[in-house]
């Protein structure tokens, strides 16, 4: 019913507009019908003509299906402009006043998934969509390299201080356990070289799993910090966050 943000799910929010569509739709005719009639017959000086109300009257469901149709249109227009996207504006309360008349230009778009959208992804597009978010975060040559043969190793980046990110990427339905967490921890840092190993789950981990990657400093990312992460923080302060004394 609802999404990850709290908000209404944009099909429910169509149909409740539809049912009030209906209501509004209902209204309007019992008020033409039984109340505006008299003003709008062409024989006491209406507006309208005997042919065209004739014909409303003649086929009442096709003039609620015209009204129907043109709040559909409205809600479609309404609610298309959604997508997995938004806006990030500069802070600007500090700008100096001969900026002031500069020429506004658009803010860039930063790169968000939504929870939803990750759940629907396949296998390859959840890695491929991690790549992104740590391009979008500023780490360089962020790319996936899962498939057969990868070694626990998905997605592969560097950070500004020139650190290799090693990541794994399990869209599992279920918490990934400690096993899988040892498979990685042999492999991340003897075979692919990472200074900063990173198993996101899209479910999260089970309790083994967590103790044994804080023991062999595996940085985990879980539902809470994918979803915090996703929806526009640095990967590094979804981190260190996760990190700090409570």
């Amino acid at each position: 019913m609802f999404e990850e943000d709290g908000s209404l799910d944009p099909v429910l929010k169509v149909i409740l507009w539809l049912i009030l569509g209906l209501a509004i739709a209902k209204v309007a005719w019992q008020w033409l019908t039984e109340d505006a009639w008299p003003w709008l017959r062409d024989d006491v000086g209406g507006w309208f003509t005997e042919d065209v109300w004739g014909w409303l009257m003649g086929h009442p469901w096709w003039f609620a299906l015209i009204i129907l149709g043109t709040l559909v249109l409205l809600c479609f227009v309404v609610f298309s402009d959604r997508g997995g996207y938004v806006v990030a504006y500069s802070d600007t309360e500090d700008v100096e006043e001969e900026h002031a008349t500069a020429p506004v230009v658009d803010a860039p778009k930063v790169l968000t998934f939504r929870m939803k959208q990750l759940t629907a992804m396949s296998a390859n597009g959840f890695e491929q969509a991690c790549a992104d978010l740590l391009a979008r975060d500023g780490f360089v040559r962020a790319r996936r390299v899962g498939g057969s043969g990868d070694l626990g190793a998905d997605v592969v980046a560097w950070d500004g201080e020139g650190r290799k990110i090693v990541a794994q990427c399990k869209q599992y339905t279920a918490p990934v356990g400690s096993g899988a967490v040892q498979k990685f921890n042999g492999t991340a840092r003897p075979e692919h070289g990472a200074d900063v190993a990173v198993i996101v789950a899209l479910n999260g981990f089970t309790k083994p799993a967590t103790e044994f990657a804080e023991r062999h400093d595996i940085v985990l990312i879980g539902r809470p910090e994918l979803k915090r992460w996703a929806h526009g923080e640095h990967l590094y302060a979804v981190v260190d966050e996760q990190h700090s004394p409570a």
